[in-house]
């Protein structure tokens, strides 16, 4: 498995470019593209403290001295991105949306800060791993910041198409982390001390530390059916 959710092969960020992170969190994504290419890269997320860690993981990597680009963390919010029209190359915005009681307007402002010919990178819960845990634990979407939505893949692609962006491809990500969140939902009142939990969530954290070819291949198998994230990309006109 990946810590990403997005595909950086599909969105080819070159020397130069500029890529937002909308809703960065504690900037995996933000990381990964700045390691990945001299471009110049803002995180941008509401939460300060997440903002505080993204800051910190990135200066755990340490960087050549002709590091050409940037990364840069900053605090706001999607409704209103403090950017001029046409600013960025790609966006990226990653497990946000169904965290949005008004999600259309960040997609509006996502349109309108994306240069012409820029590439969009959308990902959200698939429809039925995130019905079953909604099925298994009301407090799971019922959290103060929890979702407010599942996202039905056609609904979200032709919302976004129908503000003219033309959609290139789709995949799906992070298939074996699908039991562990059923887990947690099943046993959510004592998901942190119980065993199946703690068991799982110790699986998959030594998976993303050693990467054994086994996992990865029983993931990128598995992800078509039963993908936890659905990933979409698109184009502006």
């Amino acid at each position: 498995m990946s810590l990403e959710t997005i595909d950086f092969d599909r969105l080819n960020v070159r020397p130069g470019d500029r890529l937002l992170d909308l809703g960065c969190g504690e900037g995996r994504h933000s990381i990964s593209a700045y390691l990945l290419a001299d471009a110049e890269i803002v995180g941008l997320d509401l939460g300060l403290n997440d903002l505080k860690t993204a800051k910190n993981r990135l200066q755990e990597f340490p960087m050549p001295a002709d590091k050409g680009g940037y990364c840069a963390f900053i605090q706001g919010t999607g409704h209103q991105l403090p950017f001029a029209d046409n600013a960025f190359d790609h966006v990226i915005c990653s497990e946000v949306l169904e965290h949005i009681p008004n999600y259309a307007s960040f997609l509006d402002e996502i349109h309108r800060v994306l240069k012409p010919g820029g590439l969009f990178a959308v990902s959200v819960p698939r429809y039925f791993p995130e019905w079953v845990c909604w099925q298994l634990s009301d407090a799971y979407h019922e959290v103060e910041g929890g979702h407010v939505r599942i996202f039905r893949t056609g609904e979200l692609k032709q919302r976004i198409q129908n503000l003219g962006m033309k959609f290139l491809t789709r995949h799906w990500a992070h298939s074996l982390h699908v039991p562990y969140w059923w887990l947690k939902c099943l046993f959510w009142k004592n998901a942190d001390e119980h065993f199946l939990v703690t068991q799982y969530h110790r699986l998959l954290v030594w998976d993303l530390m050693h990467r054994p070819w086994l996992t990865q291949a029983l993931d990128r198998l598995l992800n078509p059916l039963l993908g936890k994230s659905v990933v979409m990309y698109f184009r502006q006109p």
